[in-house]
């Protein structure tokens, strides 16, 4: 098959598909084989935009499973964050609310936007960078591109496990099983990512 062959395909919808199923079935098998996996993404070809995909995935999926967490925070009592929120709506002259577990919500809600949407990704950013830079120092021969790959499937990978934190925090709350799950994901964050920059920074 031509170049521009597999250019039509990736850009219809069948091979959109066919990436989407790809990258779902990955998933599950990174947490087994993190290597194999790696290697297969990094075969299919990579570029700023598969890295950038992988990274925008990971980071509404990373905000969505903080909803739970946030409407159980939101309903708890909390006389100092409710006193912060009367006082700053004192402070610019808007309505005291009249409901707050609303208000505490929005609060919550957006920072919870601004952390997952702008502040993970650009720690995110810089942590590829730093752990390219490192690998370098043990004899990496990858480039940058490979690290943000590595780093960002890694995130990406284990998001069902913070999709499950995030009901285990907003359903059961702090406790044995919140600490299990946390632990678990990650642990399987380590391990996948570990080895996913191994085969990144060691190209064929």
């Amino acid at each position: 098959m031509t170049a521009s062959g597999n250019t039509s395909e990736l850009a219809s919808p069948t091979g959109c598909r066919r990436a989407d199923v790809s990258v779902t079935r990955d998933i599950p098998r990174a947490w087994l084989r993190p290597r194999a996996v790696m290697v297969g993404r990094l075969a299919q070809g990579v570029d700023e935009r598969i890295a950038f995909v992988y990274l925008a995935v990971a980071s509404v999926l990373g905000f969505v499973a903080q909803l739970p967490r946030l409407v159980r925070a939101s309903r708890a009592s909390d006389p100092e964050f409710e006193a912060a929120i009367l006082s700053e709506a004192e402070r610019v002259g808007v309505a005291i609310p009249a409901d707050l577990v609303d208000a505490k919500f929005e609060a919550l809600f957006s920072g919870a936007i601004m952390g997952w949407i702008f502040i993970v990704p650009v720690f995110l950013y810089i942590l590829a960078f730093l752990s390219h830079q490192i690998a370098r120092l043990f004899g990496g021969r990858g480039t940058g591109l490979r690290a943000r790959v590595a780093l960002f499937w890694s995130v990406l990978a284990v998001t069902p496990a913070m999709l499950l934190l995030g009901l285990t925090s907003g359903f059961i709350g702090a406790g044995p099983a919140q600490t299990l799950v946390g632990t678990v994901a990650i642990c399987a964050f380590i391990w996948i990512w570990l080895n996913s920059l191994y085969v990144a920074e060691t190209p064929e």
